[in-house]
C-alpha cells in the first residue's frame, strides 16, 4: 500500500472487488471513479455513503492537478461565464497587451482555432444568460455543500466561512460589469457596496487607487486546497474505499454496458465508471463515442510565503482578473488564462504579471519566498460541465469540464452523481450538462 492509503498499480493489498465496511445490503455493483481531484473524490465519498463499493483511480494520486492549485474560493457567486458580449472585440487587444490576463502560445493557435470559434460563438448576451442559468444550480450554496461533504472526515479544518470581495478602481469600473452583476442578482446573490473610506476601513490592505468594492457574504475559502482533497481521500480510504495510482487507458463494454476499466496493464471489473479527470477526460470520452469540444485553459498561481499583510477575506481584483486568497502561511494569487495545450511547460509572463499586479494592488506587501505553479482548467466550448449518464454506454457517467468552478461545484457534482446512480431524482434539471450535447 502506498502513502496515505494509495495503492500503486499491481499492489494486491486491497482488491477493488472487496466489499467496503459501509456497503448497503443488496448493493451489487462496483463503481470506479477515474480522477481523484475534488470532483472525483466528492463523487466517491457520496457514493460510499450510499453503501456502494468504490475504487478511485488517478495516475498521480489525490489532488495532484488543478485541485491542488486552484484559487481556493468557494465562489457561490460564480454564475457568470468568462465568455460575454465583450470578449470577441476585446480578445485581440488583450492577447497583444502584456498587462492583460489573456495569453496565447502562437504555435498552438492552429490547433486551438476550431475550439476557439465555437467558444466565441457563446459570447452573445442571450448565450451568456443561458450559460449562467446552467451554472447557478451547481455553484450556489457551495459553502454548505463543502461542509456537508467534509463532515466527519477531518478535512473540515480547511474550510473557512468568509466574505468574498470584487475590488474595482472606482464605481465607473464596477458599472461597466453591469451584465454580470445583473445575472448574479437574478440568481439570488446579494451584496454590499463599499466605496472610498468605507472600503479602506473594512480592509486597509489595498492601494488607494482601488476605491470601490462589492462585498458578498455567505461565501468561504479553503486554506489549503491540495491538503483538503488529500484529507477527504484519506477519509474515503479509511472507510473502506480503494485508491489506485495508475493511468486508465480504456473503458471495457460488453453489449453496450460497462464491464471494466483498463488501467496500469490490468482490467478492473466494474458495473459503473465515472470519468472525472478534468482536462484529461477527452480521450476517455472519445472511447465512448462522445465529442467534447474542450481545451486546457492553463491557469497559474503564485504563492507569497509569510506575507506581511493578509487581506481580511478572499478578493477578486477585477482589473487583473485574479484572486488573492489568504491560505495557511501564505497568500495565493490565482488567475490568468493561457491557451497552449496540455504538453507545454510554464511561461514566465503570466507569473510576472501576477507579481506586478499584486504590487499595484497591495503596495505595502512584503514576503519571504515566492512559489509558482501551472495547472490545466478543463474548458468546454460552452463553459458548462459534462455531467450525467452517457447515452449508448450503460453504466458510464461523465463529471468533468467545470472550467473555473471545479472546486466550487465539486461537492454538488458528486452528490448529483450519487443521486443518479443510487436511483434518486436529482433536485435540478441536468439537461444543460448532457454529455452528448455536442455529439
Amino acid at each position: 500500500m502506498g502513502q496515505d492509503g494509495v495503492k500503486q498499480a499491481g499492489d494486491q493489498s486491497a482488491d477493488p472487488g472487496t466489499t467496503g465496511s459501509g456497503q448497503a445490503e443488496g448493493a451489487s455493483q462496483h463503481i470506479v471513479v477515474i480522477g481523484a481531484g475534488i470532483v472525483g473524490v466528492a463523487a466517491a465519498i457520496w457514493l460510499q455513503r450510499d453503501g456502494h463499493h468504490v475504487t478511485l483511480i488517478d495516475r498521480e494520486g489525490p489532488a495532484a492537478g488543478t485541485s491542488f492549485g486552484n484559487g481556493g474560493v468557494l465562489a457561490s457567486c460564480a454564475v457568470v461565464p468568462v465568455t460575454g458580449p465583450h470578449l470577441p472585440k476585446a480578445a485581440p487587444r488583450m492577447i497583444l497587451d502584456r498587462n492583460s490576463p489573456l495569453f496565447v502560445r502562437w504555435s498552438y493557435l492552429p490547433k486551438l482555432a476550431p475550439w476557439l470559434i465555437r467558444y466565441l460563438s457563446n459570447c452573445s448576451t442571450a448565450r451568456t444568460t443561458k450559460i449562467s442559468n446552467g451554472l447557478a444550480p451547481i455553484v450556489t450554496h457551495s459553502l454548505e455543500e463543502h461542509q456537508a461533504l467534509a463532515a466527519g472526515t477531518g478535512a473540515e479544518k480547511w474550510i473557512t466561512p468568509s466574505d468574498y470581495l470584487y475590488v474595482y478602481k472606482d464605481r465607473t469600473a464596477f458599472e461597466a460589469d453591469s451584465l454580470g452583476w445583473d445575472l448574479r442578482k437574478q440568481h439570488g446573490i446579494s451584496w454590499d457596496e463599499l466605496e472610498g473610506g468605507d472600503f479602506h476601513a473594512y480592509d486597509p490592505a489595498f492601494s488607494d487607487q482601488m476605491d470601490f468594492a462589492v462585498r458578498m457574504g455567505d461565501h468561504g475559502h479553503i486554506t489549503d486546497p491540495g491538503q483538503y482533497v488529500i484529507d477527504l481521500a484519506a477519509a474515503f480510504s479509511k472507510d473502506g474505499g480503494s485508491i489506485v495510482q495508475t493511468d486508465v487507458s480504456d473503458i471495457v463494454r460488453v453489449d453496450g454496458k460497462v464491464t471494466g476499466i483498463v488501467a496500469g496493464g490490468k482490467t478492473y471489473p466494474c458495473g459503473i465508471a465515472i470519468i472525472a479527470c478534468g482536462a484529461w477526460s477527452g480521450g476517455l470520452a472519445g472511447k465512448l463515442d462522445l465529442k467534447v469540444p474542450m481545451e486546457s485553459e492553463r491557469g497559474y498561481h503564485v504563492e507569497l510565503i509569510e506575507p506581511s499583510i493578509v487581506p481580511r477575506a478572499p478578493v477578486m481584483i477585477a482589473s487583473g482578473k485574479f484572486v488573492v486568497t489568504p491560505m495557511d502561511g501564505r497568500l495565493r494569487l490565482a488567475g490568468i488564462v493561457e491557451f497552449g495545450g496540455l504538453e507545454a511547460g510554464p511561461s514566465k509572463a503570466p507569473t510576472e504579471l501576477l507579481l506586478r499586479n499584486i504590487r499595484l494592488a497591495m503596495p505595502g506587501l512584503k514576503w519571504k519566498e515566492t512559489k509558482t505553479w501551472l495547472g490545466h482548467r478543463p474548458a468546454p466550448a460552452d463553459s458548462l460541465p459534462f455531467l450525467g449518464p452517457v447515452p449508448g454506454a450503460a453504466g458510464a457517467y461523465t463529471a468533468f469540464g467545470h472550467h473555473h468552478v471545479g472546486l466550487t461545484a465539486g461537492p454538488k457534482t458528486g452528490r448529483l452523481l450519487a443521486d443518479l446512480i443510487t436511483g434518486r431524482t436529482p433536485n435540478i434539471d441536468l439537461a444543460p450538462y448532457r454529455p452528448d450535447r455536442f455529439t
